[in-house]
């Protein structure tokens, strides 16, 4: 996490938000004294209760084995990013940067019983393929019932409830208005740099 508390961000409505529009995460654990980490979807709970995250990983993972004997989590959730140019300010005696959004949920772990692993791949399903319309959402009723057990056996699933949920906002706010109108301009001429400049321009607006 930055240190800069400037570029801190804790609204807990915010940061949910953040994690269903990049919800890829790294998620760390120690196992045997080693950090050990993999990639995961993520699905946050509903509005209105105490947040959890629900995600699950292979039964030969590594970070599996480690949440298995107890050792808590911090999953890391990575949004828009890129560099910056010192010459996209328009004033001196600046020097590059990377400008980036994260969110961080760090905190206790506990295995989800059967019925709940099989509720959250519905739920993953349910969630990525409606992004997918109008194509028919995909349903694991789909496949046959022996593949489908199979396939079951190999995963275990997660919740964690994080005992610290914040992120990150590095966006330029320790900049004039114009350096980051000239960084706003700059990123959106590059390929990779428009998602980012979108978000710097709601920070200022």
């Amino acid at each position: 996490m930055h240190p800069a508390r400037r570029f801190h961000v804790t609204d807990p409505a915010v940061l949910r938000q953040r994690v269903l529009d990049h919800p890829f995460a790294v998620i760390s654990a120690v196992s045997d004294g080693q950090p050990v980490a993999a990639h995961a979807p993520v699905l946050p709970s509903g509005g209105g209760g105490p947040l959890s995250l629900r995600f699950h990983f292979s039964v030969a993972n590594p970070v599996t084995k480690a949440l298995l004997a107890g050792s808590p989590a911090l999953a890391v959730f990575t949004g828009p990013h890129a560099y910056v140019s010192p010459d996209w300010y328009g004033i001196d005696d600046q020097v590059p940067t990377w400008n980036y959004i994260s969110v961080e949920a760090a905190g206790p772990v506990t295995r989800l019983d059967d019925a709940a692993m099989r509720q959250l791949i519905d739920d993953l399903s349910d969630h990525f393929e409606s992004g997918l319309a109008p194509k028919p959402i995909w349903k694991t009723a789909k496949m046959t019932p022996a593949r489908l057990e199979a396939l079951y056996r190999g995963l275990v699933a997660f919740e964690l409830r994080p005992e610290r949920f914040e992120g990150i906002a590095k966006l330029n706010q320790d900049k004039p208005a114009s350096a980051r109108a000239g960084v706003i301009d700059a990123l959106d001429a590059t390929e990779n740099g428009v998602a980012l400049a979108a978000e710097m321009r709601k920070m200022d607006s």
